[in-house]
């Protein structure tokens, strides 16, 4: 038996082929695992539970068919889906986690998370990150019009879209060291974790140890995941 691990699908309407792979992931693969583990920015966007796009529904329905399956499900919130909130946890029967967890896996103590806080390189990101991440504001943007929420999200992302296109891409990676810190703050010797689109298992010393980080790929032309078991860690990439 193993455990799996996925990031960055970006679900979203425009990107039929992407939700039609992570159907059939959901209704094959997953269903052999111990446990799924989904680190982050599942959808594209979410502007709150109470969104009636018929995606998120299909979405919820089939994680919900997963987990009465017997294949448990946790989230960790990515950058463009930290709204997700309990009405969409217990419609998918997925549990919410914090944004650091560390798990014990087959004699592993293996850190998860989505990884966009350790791109401190980027300081700019991470004074927004802060501000959309502050309990007032979230409570202020949800109580908004549908139709409101909706031209702020476009907004944002744009925004994003226009800000990273000026940004290097070693601005946009993590940086060594905040891996190292936050390993050690755990002390664990292996990471898993999404966010920059750059799958690889990356060596490095912490702890006074090797240990290691292992970077999901986002879903574009084909799925990823990681697939941990008691012999093996590995990064896998598969058709939709």
């Amino acid at each position: 038996m193993a455990t799996l691990f996925i990031a960055d699908l970006h679900l979203q309407t425009e990107e039929p082929a992407i939700t039609a792979g992570f159907l059939r992931f959901l209704a094959g693969e997953a269903r052999s695992a111990d446990a799924l583990y989904i680190l982050g920015d599942l959808f594209e966007a979410w502007i709150g539970d109470d969104d009636p796009n018929p995606l998120h529904r299909e979405i919820a329905n089939a994680i919900k068919s997963l987990v009465d399956s017997g294949v448990p499900c946790s989230f960790i919130h990515g950058n463009r889906d930290f709204l997700v909130g309990k009405r969409f946890a217990r419609e998918s029967d997925m549990q919410l986690l914090p944004e650091e967890k560390v798990l014990n896996l087959y004699g592993r103590d293996v850190l998860i998370m989505h990884g966009d806080t350790l791109c401190t390189d980027d300081p700019g990101y991470l004074a927004f990150r802060a501000k959309v991440h502050t309990p007032w504001i979230q409570t202020l943007f949800l109580a908004l019009p549908l139709f409101i929420r909706r031209r702020i999200a476009q907004k944002m992302r744009n925004d994003s879209k226009a800000a990273n296109s000026s940004k290097s891409m070693e601005i946009m990676d993590v940086n060594p060291q905040a891996v190292v810190t936050v390993m050690e703050k755990h002390h664990v010797q292996w990471l898993i974790h999404g966010h920059t689109h750059r799958p690889d298992i990356h060596t490095l010393h912490a702890n006074g140890e090797t240990a290691h980080r292992v970077v999901l790929g986002a879903w574009h032309s084909h799925g990823s995941m990681v697939k941990v078991s008691r012999e093996d860690v590995e990064l896998i990439p598969f058709p939709f």
